[in-house]
């Protein structure tokens, strides 16, 4: 039931890429010329608004067998907003996951399905650290894991976020005044808690 169909990019769409849209719908339109037309210019739409998704769902069908677009969904190329500044002014953070937009403060990318922060090519130092302050702020981040790949990132810079994120974790946890016991590793944690248990 998906209907596929590509576009030449150099071409744009033609009336017969719309009109095999229209006929993969299998709705009676009233006009299928009209209904043509609306795909293309769903198409230009896309084009020059520099979308990355344009999701009509769902399309109904009135009964007058016209197609109506009842809902919508758009998202707009991060890289365009230069151009496309009256669009990127109706940003609604508060609308937003807010993890999504303190990562787009430090510019770096934040998936938050599972709680992955993406650190680019180009990051700097205090990048990995808001990174690192980002992923756990967050509840569902039960573990983190760093994978450098040296032909990008250069490694000392991801290390040495690592290593200021930890150094800034531990200060606030001390400077909390709560009654915490840190620990450095694995084997110190556990003598740690064996002690605390037997007091």
């Amino acid at each position: 039931m998906i209907i596929k169909v590509p576009i030449d990019i150099f071409k744009g769409i033609t009336d017969e890429d719309a009109a095999k849209v229209v006929d993969g719908l299998a709705t009676k339109v009233a006009d299928r010329n009209a209904s043509i037309e609306q795909v293309k210019k769903l198409y230009k739409l896309f084009c020059e608004s520099d979308c990355t998704l344009l999701e009509i769902n769902p399309i109904a069908e009135t009964s007058e067998n016209q197609l109506v677009a009842a809902d919508a969904k758009l998202n707009f190329e991060d890289n365009a907003a230069f151009r496309r500044k009256e669009i990127f002014a109706l940003c609604d953070p508060s609308q937003e996951d807010h993890r999504e937009v303190a990562a787009a403060k430090a510019d770096l990318n934040y998936i938050g399905l599972d709680g992955e922060i993406d650190v680019g090519g180009n990051a700097s130092e205090g990048q990995v650290v808001e990174a690192f302050k980002i992923l756990t702020s967050d509840d569902k981040v039960k573990a983190i894991l760093v994978n450098i790949f040296g032909g990008i990132m250069k490694c000392d810079i991801i290390a040495s976020g690592i290593v200021n994120a930890a150094k800034h974790g531990k200060r606030i946890l001390k400077e909390s005044g709560m009654a915490l016991i840190t620990a450095d590793d694995l084997d110190d944690a556990a003598q740690k808690a064996l002690a605390a248990s037997a007091c």
